[in-house]
């Protein structure tokens, strides 16, 4: 909440009745003055004793409305006027300008309180706006995303109604299901950024990824039994970024489970992104199949075209780590792209 749009009594509201934290408030701000009033005397006796009563008048009315600022007003201008005025502990009036003196001081300090309900008054009007534009914007931002989910939802109907035309094993019918894939791997991301995060335009990598191998599992156990396991920290990416690594991910867990597993019955694909020791992010996609042959298998496949233009587009540096049986490729990411 920003300090201009403070009200004590509606902050309150739930545990102490609003009359009393006014009048609460307008207690305080009274002892504050005359605390104040009391450190003053030490140095200059006398000196402005009304106007070391404003600003706290002025307080009260704008964190506790113009009926504490009143009343903060009123206990302050008379204790002015029996304990400082001449005579002191006194109603009385040393000098014939002494009357007028008090009440243009009580006047002045009406006069701040009700400029300080105007100003309340025009900033509540102007977060009320604000709260309201922020709703339509939040209603527009749910329409698009209902939306967009829709078209999604289709695209992926589409290719798998076309998948289906041809029979199992055919090259078509694969290509149209990693197809698919990569739809739902940018769907994911959408979704993920829509979620209501405190941070805008972020992707939080967890769900994201742990969602992403949900659905390589569903679509690549469809006929073998294939393992896919995530174990992600709690990171947050810019959307572009990390759809190019959900896209990346999809890649690398598709390719494996083509080629990684030729006889045999089951397999493991372990995704993995966490924070290294430098402030980086590392990325690793590993199975634990037969391993590839040469440094790079088929250079010029589509699907290693992509891999290769993934890892470029999200600022990384993709290496495959041959020390460990298997495939197991580790793409380091700089944090602070």
């Amino acid at each position: 909440m920003r300090l201009g749009e403070l009200d004590l009594p509606d902050r309150f509201a739930q545990r102490v009745p609003r009359a009393a934290t006014m009048v609460l408030t307008a207690l305080v701000c009274c002892v504050l003055a005359y605390t104040t009033r009391w450190l003053v005397d030490r140095v200059m006796p006398g000196a402005g004793p009304f106007s070391l009563t404003l600003p706290f008048v002025l307080i009260a009315s704008l964190f506790a409305r113009w009926q504490s600022g009143l009343l903060t007003e009123i206990l302050c201008a008379v204790f002015v006027w029996y304990h400082v005025l001449p005579y002191p502990d006194s109603f009385a009036f040393e000098l014939p300008s002494d009357g007028p003196r008090v009440a243009a001081n009580v006047i002045a300090g009406l006069m701040i309180v009700a400029l300080a309900e105007v100003f309340r008054g025009a900033v509540r009007r102007a977060a009320a706006e604000r709260d309201e534009a922020l709703a339509r914007r939040d209603l527009y931002l749910q329409e698009l995303d209902h939306r967009v989910k829709n078209n999604f939802a289709m695209v992926s109907s589409l290719l798998d109604m076309q998948r289906r035309q041809f029979p199992k094993g055919d090259p078509a019918a694969e290509a149209l299901s990693t197809a698919a894939l990569r739809i739902e791997s940018i769907a994911r991301a959408h979704r993920s950024l829509y979620r209501g995060s405190d941070l805008p335009t972020m992707v939080a990598m967890r769900p994201y990824l742990q969602e992403l191998c949900t659905a390589l599992t569903d679509s690549l156990s469809l006929s073998r039994g294939i393992e896919v396991v995530c174990d992600a920290e709690d990171i947050h990416l810019p959307r572009d970024r990390a759809i190019t690594i959900g896209l990346l991910v999809n890649e690398l867990a598709t390719n494996a489970a083509k080629h990684a597993f030729p006889d045999l019955g089951e397999g493991r694909i372990e995704i993995r992104m966490h924070g290294n020791a430098d402030g980086n992010i590392c990325l690793i996609v590993a199975d634990d199949g037969c391993g590839m042959d040469g440094a790079e298998a088929r250079p010029g496949s589509l699907g290693q075209k992509l891999i290769t233009a993934f890892a470029a587009q999200a600022g990384g540096t993709l290496r495959r780590d041959e020390t460990v049986p298997g495939t197991r490729f580790v793409l380091e990411l700089s944090a602070a792209d």
